[in-house]
C-alpha cells in the first residue's frame, strides 16, 4: 500500500506531538529524581535538571529513617489495602443486587443513586455527618465514606448485565443462592473489570491528602500524602525533625551534610509516588478489557 506525502507528513506530526507529550510527562519526574539524589546545598545553586551533579543517598536516609514518615507510610498502605478491598466488595454487592431486573423499585433506587453522584450536600454538612458518626479523627474516616462509589457501581452493573443470563439461570437451577452466584460466577468472570477499578480505587486512596488534612488532627493518623502537603507548606526542616533535643541534634547533623528542605521534599515525593507507579505495568492490560467492556456492554 502506497502512502502519500500528505499522510507521511501527518504521521510525522503525530509522532512528534506524542514524543513532546511523553517528554512533558517524564521530565518533571526525572527532575525530581535528580534533585532528590543530589546534595541539597549544591542543588540550590541551580543547574541540576536530569542527572545529579553531586550524588548522595542522604535525603532518602533521612526520609526513610524518620519515624513520622514511616508511620504515615504505614497508614497509607493500610488505608489503600483495606479501602480498596472493602470498596470493591461493597460496590460489587450493590451492583449485583441492582442487576436483577425484577428487583422491586429498581428504577427508583438507580435514580436515587444517580442523584447522589450529581449533587452533594456540601463540605460542612458532610463534616457534621462524619462527626456525628464518630469517624472524625479515626482511621475509619478514610475507609467507610469511600466504601461505595456510584461511578464504579454503574460500570460494574453494565458489566454484570453483559454476562449471559443463561449462566446465572443455570446456577439458580442447580440450587445456588445469590451469594454463591456472586462469588463463584460473577467474580471470576469480572476479574478484568475488578482489576481495573481496583487500581483506580487504590490510586485514589494512595494519593488522597484531603481527608487527612481536614478530618484528622492526630498526627499519628495522617497518611503520607497529607504529610507531604504539610511539608510543601513548611518553611524549614522542623516538620521533619520536630523540636525535641534528639531530633534537633539530628537536624543539625543533617544540615551539616548540606541537606535542604527542597531536597527532602523531592525525596518524599519520590518515596510516595514510586510504589503506586510500579503497580501500573502489571494491571495495564486490564484497562481497556475491563473498564471499556463494562462501560459499553448493556
Amino acid at each position: 500500500m502506497t502512502i502519500s506525502t500528505t499522510e507521511k507528513i501527518g504521521q510525522a506530526v503525530i509522532v512528534f506531538l506524542l514524543l513532546l507529550l511523553c517528554v512533558s510527562v517524564i521530565y518533571p519526574f526525572l527532575y525530581m529524581l535528580a534533585i532528590s539524589l543530589n546534595d541539597g546545598a549544591d542543588a540550590a545553586k541551580g543547574g541540576v535538571y536530569l542527572w545529579p551533579r553531586q550524588f548522595t543517598w542522604i535525603n532518602y536516609e533521612i526520609v526513610l529513617g524518620n519515624e513520622v514518615i514511616r508511620h504515615s507510610y504505614l497508614i497509607t498502605i493500610a488505608r489503600t489495602i483495606v479501602g480498596t478491598f472493602l470498596g470493591l466488595l461493597v460496590t460489587l454487592a450493590a451492583a449485583f443486587g441492582l442487576s436483577y431486573r425484577m428487583l422491586p423499585l429498581r428504577k427508583a433506587i438507580l435514580t436515587y443513586v444517580l442523584i447522589t453522584m450529581l449533587f452533594n450536600g456540601g463540605l460542612v454538612p458532610y463534616y457534621i455527618q462524619l462527626y456525628n458518626l464518630g469517624l472524625v479523627n479515626t482511621f475509619w474516616v478514610y475507609i467507610i465514606p469511600n466504601m461505595f462509589s456510584v461511578w464504579n457501581m454503574f460500570v460494574m452493573l453494565k458489566f454484570i448485565q453483559g454476562i449471559p443470563d443463561a449462566v446465572v439461570e443455570s446456577a439458580e437451577l442447580d440450587g445456588a443462592n445469590p451469594v454463591r452466584i456472586l462469588f463463584q460466577i460473577i467474580v471470576p468472570l469480572s476479574k478484568p473489570m475488578l482489576a481495573a477499578l481496583g487500581l483506580f480505587t487504590a490510586v485514589f486512596h494512595w494519593n488522597d491528602w484531603f481527608a487527612g488534612a481536614f478530618y484528622v488532627t492526630d498526627q499519628s493518623l495522617i497518611p503520607v500524602q497529607t504529610f507531604l502537603q504539610q511539608m510543601l507548606n513548611a518553611s524549614d526542616l522542623s516538620v521533619i525533625f520536630g523540636s525535641n533535643t534528639n531530633q534537633e541534634a539530628l537536624a543539625r547533623g543533617a544540615q551539616a551534610k548540606n541537606v535542604t528542605l527542597m531536597s527532602i521534599k523531592m525525596a518524599v515525593v519520590m518515596v510516595s509516588a514510586l510504589p503506586i507507579l510500579c503497580v501500573y505495568p502489571f494491571l495495564q492490560k486490564y484497562f481497556v478489557k475491563g473498564v471499556l467492556i463494562g462501560s459499553v456492554k448493556g
